[in-house]
């Protein structure tokens, strides 16, 4: 308990602030009345800042008392009637025409004589970082320079902010970082940041501003949602011949990085998904991707693209080795002969899953690969299928090639918890749109894994003296094809749009 996390930061004379902000992405303040909220006991003032309305007080409690008591109208503007549906619509219409090209080898445009061929759409849901510290930031904004103590993952960021808000030049800006109870992306963000340097601002004094888990959730940078049209083939001889990939998403580079937008493409969007397609050395392959903005503001979510692409496009070649009649591990081991750090995760991940020996009674296995970071991954996944539909994964076997390892407890326990933070969200994680807003606030509609339901979690290092690559994102691509083809082996039933929830 001895560890100071963002929301534990004390400063002398420091008030606390609560903001309301428009529900409807994008909104605005049209009005607002303060009267019954300066009336709750310890709320100081109530000021307006760019996102919205600031209520500060001596303590959290009154500050979210006076918050509920404010009488704001909001101007909802161009998002109102967005919804999880329209959106989905807007994805559909995308698809149906090429996008920005990725990727291209030989004549995908006409499959082979007598190949069997797969169609497919794949879907994947906007997901909430759902961290277990909620965003928080505290601030002090002087003539003489700016003071920040956040839980951030990019204090560039932030001193970039607290010397433009602040009117002080960068070097009179002193970012304190704290302990931070889960980032995954989310606090590399500034609009935390932002909320607490105007409010201190406008109060010439400390404030830290606090979010609930409901702002938390519902005012996110979520990770994007897609869809995935996918068509391929197998020949005669059980090789996988061609592949069309066509996929549409909302972008967060644009924001972030919009020079590396070029012509259309955001090769993040489609990272992994390409590189996968070469390892298998596909002979006639496309892959294109439409930036589709939805109105509902994303950003980087822990392995970024990697967690969407290795749920599709190892599901997808899942389906194509069943097609071929092969074994899918015997699949995707034929396909790699010239991809060597692919086939050793591959190998090492079935051979320490007992791939090929039966598992036990009312259990099936499935496998996936990604490569990501510089990392390449394989797990095999055991699960089991209940007579009402819900799932259980007993058991997750990790093979890791991230190049020479410093220390291997790091490796396993960055792995585990990435297995974790994807299982979760191939179970469970969905953030639904309804009216311009987020449906989900809290944990009782956006469900954690529980620690019984955990599987084993084994981890296995292959020994390399290769670049090193990362290992706090690429445990988490694989896991979401891994149970879903798991799935498939023990009901025959195809899951292609997560969360998978109970297989009915």
């Amino acid at each position: 308990g001895s560890a100071v996390f963002g929301i534990d930061v004390k400063v002398p004379g420091m008030l606390v602030a609560v903001v309301a902000r428009c529900p409807v992405f994008g909104g605005k303040v049209a009005s607002f009345d303060a009267t019954k909220a300066k009336a709750i006991p310890g709320v100081r003032d109530v000021v307006q800042i760019s996102s919205g309305i600031a209520v500060v007080a001596d303590g959290y409690w009154p500050a979210h008392q006076g918050r509920a008591a404010l009488d704001v109208k909001w101007n909802e503007g161009a998002n109102a009637k967005v919804s999880s549906d329209s959106i989905a619509s807007l994805f559909a219409a995308k698809v149906a025409h090429p996008g920005a090209m990725a990727h291209h080898a030989g004549h995908p445009e006409a499959p082979p004589t007598g190949a069997t061929i797969i169609d497919a759409v794949y879907q994947t849901p906007f997901l909430a970082h759902a961290t277990m510290e909620p965003m928080n930031c505290t601030a002090h904004v002087r003539a003489d320079g700016v003071d920040i103590w956040a839980p951030t993952q990019l204090q560039t960021g932030a001193q970039m902010t607290g010397a433009a808000i602040g009117g002080v030049p960068p070097e009179k800006v002193l970012v304190h970082t704290t302990y931070l109870g889960g980032g995954f992306g989310r606090r590399i963000e500034q609009d935390f940041i932002a909320e607490a340097l105007e409010t201190s601002k406008a109060m010439k004094v400390p404030v830290k501003v606090i979010w609930s888990r409901e702002d938390d959730m519902q005012h996110d940078f979520y990770r994007t949602a897609t869809l995935h049209q996918l068509r391929g083939g197998v020949d005669a001889q059980g090789n996988a011949v061609f592949l069309t990939h066509r996929m549409a998403a909302p972008s967060a580079m644009i924001r972030f990085f919009p020079q590396a937008v070029k012509n259309g493409l955001d090769g993040e969007l489609v990272e992994g998904a390409v590189e996968n397609a070469k390892a298998y050395a596909i002979p006639n392959a496309h892959i294109d991707c439409s930036i589709t903005d939805t109105g509902v503001p994303v950003g980087f979510w822990r392995s970024v693209s990697g967690s969407y692409n290795g749920f599709v496009v190892e599901s997808f070649y899942d389906e194509l080795a069943h097609a071929a009649k092969k074994d899918p591990y015997e699949f995707r081991r034929d396909m790699l002969g010239a991809s060597p750090r692919y086939l050793g995760v591959l190998k090492l991940a079935a051979e320490k899953a007992g791939w090929g020996t039966p598992p036990a009674a009312g259990r099936a296995r499935g496998i996936a690969m990604f490569k990501s970071f510089e990392s390449y991954v394989a797990e095999v996944a055991e699960v089991s299928v209940a007579t009402d539909g819900a799932v259980t994964v007993h058991k997750v076997v990790c093979a890791v090639d991230c190049g020479p390892v410093v220390n291997p407890a790091i490796v396993e326990s960055q792995m585990q918890g990435a297995i974790v933070m994807g299982l979760t969200a191939a179970l469970w994680g969905e953030i639904t749109i309804d009216k311009g807003h987020a449906v989900q606030g809290n944990f009782d509609t956006y469900r954690m894994l529980r620690m019984k339901e955990m599987p084993v979690v084994e981890v296995h290092i292959v020994p390399s003296t290769e670049a090193q690559g990362g290992v706090g994102e690429p445990g988490t691509p694989p896991i979401a094809a891994a149970v879903c083809n798991a799935i498939f082996a023990a009901t025959g039933k195809r899951i292609r749009r997560l969360p998978i929830g109970k297989v009915v």
